[in-house]
């Protein structure tokens, strides 16, 4: 009502003048839409969506008197005459009949909403119908005052999709019950985008969530529920015992991926990343991507090919397959993966961003990245929560992925609801992004084919996550050598009465009439085919290859030790420097970023010794202008954690909060390569396991994770231990991915001292990656150049340091960076008379420098310095060299800020002993060994850094040995 209203029987007016050419606002209903509106004025958010937008619109018509006077609750104005009539004054009529219709029609808006927010939790899901169903006042009539006579009045349901705007009672709750209640439960109201729950609502009302397939389509259907089936149990009977991590149980969700591969090629996808489990693994490998099953058949019997040094079990292998779909032809790409469930989930990411980089398909109308799950793992593995919180951020996003979980109700031994989660739904989690979930009954498959296709269509529309939640069970236990009725005895009492998914439905089939025979001639025509080791997708394309196919034979089988031309030429560093070190006149730099481009351009000219920084940014820049894109992205690494960096610019007069940033090295050259500088959500494990993926797929292009601070890397030792140390060896993947992790030990405590060194020598075998320490700015810019110009992609390790950033010591002369390379090791830079050196130390990183400083202080020119700047793989070669330089040199020492359990000592020793003299001695100097990488006391870390500078040049002690 309007706020200059100031009597009773003109304050509705400004609304009924509104109302005047909506007719069916009037008589009987007026009292409910009045109510209605009484509700919208106090709370906007707590009308149906409908009602909303219809008394949005009305905030604009103007009041009666032609004022913008805004209307206000009526309810306040009645309650003050109300009180007037107590006390004898004007007299308040209510029309009581009206009244009470108005709250019937209120309740019903209060029923549909109760079924859209809460009926998934009547919906019929369990194929085991294991729980009773719980009551939830809420979705009954009753708890609204309505009864048997109230069945056939008829309500207003102009704001559902049911095809009426009139229903009586009895025909609105059957519609409510079979569209929110039954074997498809759908949770989409707790997304706050009003676009997305219409949608929802107008895709499963409009139908009333029941498919309506072609008879085609069924039969299609049963096909491969029988071909689900049909490989478990031959499996099971010709390979008794042996561990697959069986389907059986949820056969329907092999009807899912094909519907999904199927659909997706219509829609236009051409490429479909897939990452899961073990679970019905071996069953998506024959079913969907169509692996020939006598190439499984032969893993199983021991007879395939042995070519990797290590290899894994069959169920942790990928495949990569192109089928044909109505649309065209498909790339399906299953991620191999190891037994740490989901953490396989940011590296399908990963490729997936980066299949998409490769076709400027910014948002992922072309590639589809699917993730399935366990119901246990995705609701208890963290990873899953770093990966939804990536899903829409810029350097992140890809578009929307569609999640897949196959729900056994079981997690290996764990069933009870108070242990398994906290949550109502293994799915809550997430929530969190406000992504769809479609819970959907296993046993009904043509529900899970229409799931499949609603939660394809949603995905394509808003690209947003989605999620399939298939309820099923599973028949046999964790793996087939399990005994699962050992904790589970009532639940595997109905999983054996259980006749089979397929059994079912081949049984509705043939009740329709489609014959009683159709279900076993399809078994048996199956099992023929498995007989003869026949491929079951049809068809499946042999000599299709994509043009975005990436050619990796380049990067197989090269030698650690092929040299690589890092050098640029004296005129490309300075036109690449001058570009990168100019900054618009229309960006206002800060003060103190404007002095570090300054010194870089003086750099460039040659005016002064080049820094870290610059160094970095002109490998980059060069990088580039090659045609080699640049990813670089971790927790602040635009501007960097200590402060060198700056690659990105930001407008100290910028306006408005999402513009005004300016990228030199995004304006090298004309044609130049992509250069991407990301700051990374606050995770490690998920952002480093996605950039392992996008290498994985990319690699002409320099993937750079750089850790806050080294310590932190272990926040990710999953992905560093299962995939970046071992992947190659164990499924014959390749990677180039680089990881930039500061290193140092400066007095900041146990948390931001090491990069944990031991831990990359520990994994180091095979030739499997590079572990590098550089001492100095050319080094970083040689190292990073070497990485993308030598045909070799292998895991790159730098630790980088922190105070060397800015020191004038680790600065660089412009002409170590126009001549020269990366030194793996870097000899004694003082001219010492080599008879004359008795001990030759060496050492790793920034203990180099107090090393030579003390040196200097007394006088020590018997003792020769060297730097190992690579520790893996060794280079054995150069260390010999440089032993070779000191003939009389009687002793060797190993000197490292690290504890002596720690660091590179355990592994350097023995390539050092490799390479002595017979008769030299070789000793430590470094701290003790410690549980912690480092002290927290400033006095005591200045105490241990001095004494084991000292203990470089003293008398050997400790661990002595003799060659």
């Amino acid at each position: 009502m309007s706020e200059t209203t100031s009597q009773g029987t003109n304050s509705a007016s400004s609304v009924y003048q509104a109302y005047q050419s909506n007719t069916f606002l009037f008589g009987g209903n007026a009292p409910y839409v009045e109510e209605m509106y009484e509700n919208y004025l106090a709370n906007p958010g707590g009308v149906p969506d409908s009602w909303r937008d219809y008394f949005d619109a009305l905030q604009h018509v103007p009041a009666s008197d032609g004022s913008q006077a805004k209307d206000v609750p009526h309810l306040p104005v009645i309650n003050a005459f109300a009180e007037r009539a107590k006390q004898g004054g004007t007299k308040v009529v209510v029309a009581s009949v009206d009244a009470e219709m108005g709250r019937k029609r209120t309740a019903v808006q209060q029923l549909i909403a109760a079924h859209r927010n809460v009926g998934v939790s009547w919906a019929d899901l369990d194929p085991l119908k294991r729980a009773e169903r719980v009551a939830i006042p809420e979705l009954e009539p009753s708890s609204y005052g309505f009864s048997d006579a109230d069945q056939e009045a008829v309500f207003d349901t102009s704001n559902t999709f049911f095809g009426k705007d009139r229903m009586s009672l009895r025909e609105l709750m059957n519609a409510l019950r079979q569209t929110y209640c039954g074997t498809i439960g759908v949770q989409f109201m707790h997304t706050t985008d009003q676009n997305h729950k219409r949608w929802w609502q107008q895709k499963l009302e409009s139908i009333r969530s029941k498919p309506s397939f072609s008879i085609d389509q069924q039969k299609h259907i049963l096909g491969r529920l029988t071909a689900a089936e049909g490989l478990e149990r031959f499996l099971h009977t010709k390979y008794v015992g042996q561990k697959r991590f069986s389907l059986e149980g949820a056969e329907s969700f092999i009807a899912c991926m094909d519907e999904l591969i199927q659909s997706a090629g219509i829609k236009g996808i051409q490429e479909i990343v897939i990452g899961m489990a073990h679970r019905g693994r071996l069953n998506v490998l024959v079913n969907s991507l169509g692996k020939m099953p006598a190439e499984l058949f032969a893993e199983f019997d021991h007879t395939a090919p042995e070519e990797l040094t290590s290899g894994d079990v069959k169920y942790h292998q990928g495949f990569s397959s192109d089928v044909t779909t109505a649309g065209g032809p498909v790339h399906l790409s299953l991620a191999f993966n190891p037994s740490h469930l989901e953490i396989v989930n940011p590296v399908v990411e990963g490729s997936v961003r980066a299949r998409m980089d490769r076709r400027a398909d910014p948002h992922g109308k072309q590639v589809l990245p699917v993730l399935v799950h366990g119901d246990a793992a995705f609701a208890g593995q963290g990873v899953n929560m770093e990966t939804f919180a990536l899903s829409e951020t810029r350097g992140y996003s890809t578009g929307g992925t569609v999640h897949i979980i196959i729900n056994n109700q079981i997690g290996f031994t764990t069933s009870d609801p108070r242990d398994s989660r906290s949550t109502l739904y293994c799915t809550d989690v997430i929530k969190m992004i406000e992504a769809p979930v479609l819970h959907v009954n296993g046993d009904d498959p043509e529900a899970v084919v229409l799931a499949t296709q609603l939660a394809l269509e949603f995905r394509l529309e808003f690209r947003k996550d989605v999620v399939v939640d298939i309820i099923c069970f599973r028949k046999l236990g964790h793996n087939e050598q399990d005994t699962p009725a050992l904790t589970q005895p009532l639940m595997y009492k109905k999983i054996a009465a259980h006749p089979g998914t397929r059994s079912l439905y081949a049984a509705k089939l043939a009740a329709q009439g489609l014959g009683d025979t159709l279900g076993d001639d399809m078994a048996k025509a199956f099992r023929a085919a498995m007989d003869a080791g026949k491929h079951t997708v049809d068809p499946v394309l042999t000599n299709f290859k994509s043009k975005y196919a990436v050619d990796w034979t380049p990067f197989i089988n090269q030698k650690w030790t092929d040299a690589a031309d890092t050098a640029i030429p004296l005129g490309e560093w300075k036109r690449l420097a001058e570009k990168i070190t100019t900054i618009p006149a229309s960006v206002t730099a800060h003060n103190l970023v404007k002095k570090v481009y300054d010194d870089r351009a003086a750099m460039g000219r040659g005016d002064i010794p080049v820094d870290w920084g610059m160094g970095e940014h002109m490998a980059f820049a060069s990088l580039v202008a090659s045609g080699y894109p640049v990813r670089l992205s971790g927790e602040d690494c635009g501007r960097g954690t200590f402060t060198h960096r700056h690659s990105v610019i930001h407008d100290q007069n910028r306006e408005k909060w999402d513009v005004g940033t300016y990228i030199p090295l995004q304006n090298v050259t004309e044609n130049q390569a992509p250069f991407v500088v990301i700051d990374s959500i606050l995770s490690e494990e998920a952002v480093l396991a996605f950039e392992y993926g996008y290498a994985s797929n990319e690699p002409n292009t320099l993937v750079i994770w750089e850790a806050q601070f080294g310590d932190f890397a272990n926040g990710a030792q999953v992905v560093i231990d299962q995939f970046i140390a071992s992947g190659e060896v164990k499924w014959g993947r390749v990677n180039g991915i680089t990881l930039m992790l500061p290193h140092g030990y400066e007095g900041q405590g146990p948390e931001h001292s090491s990069a944990r060194l031991e831990r990359f020598m520990q994994l180091s075998a095979d030739t499997n990656m590079q572990v590098v320490q550089p001492t100095t700015a050319s080094q970083i810019f040689h190292i990073l150049r070497r990485q993308m110009v030598r045909s070799i992609r292998k895991p790159l390790i730098i630790l980088t340091p922190k105070s060397l950033l800015r020191a004038k010591d680790a600065a660089s002369p412009l002409s170590e960076f126009t001549k020269g390379a990366f030194q793996t090791i870097i000899p004694e830079q003082k001219a010492l008379k080599a008879d004359k050196v008795k001990r030759m130390v060496a050492c790793s990183g920034k203990v180099y420098y107090d090393l030579v400083k003390k040196r200097e202080e007394i006088a020590a020119d018997d003792v020769a310095i060297i730097r190992v700047e690579q520790l893996y793989p060794f280079p054995h070669k150069a260390f010999a060299t440089e032993l070779k330089k000191y003939p009389n040199a009687t002793e060797i020492v190993w000197c490292q800020d690290e504890p002596q359990n720690q660091g590179a000592w355990f592994f350097v020793q023995h390539y050092i002993y490799e390479n002595m003299f017979d008769g030299q001695k070789r000793g430590y100097s470094g701290r003790a060994a410690s549980a912690s990488p480092a002290v927290g006391y400033a006095h005591l870390h200045q105490e241990q850094q001095k004494a084991l500078v000292e203990g470089a040049f003293a008398k050997l002690k400790g661990t002595v040995l003799t060659k």
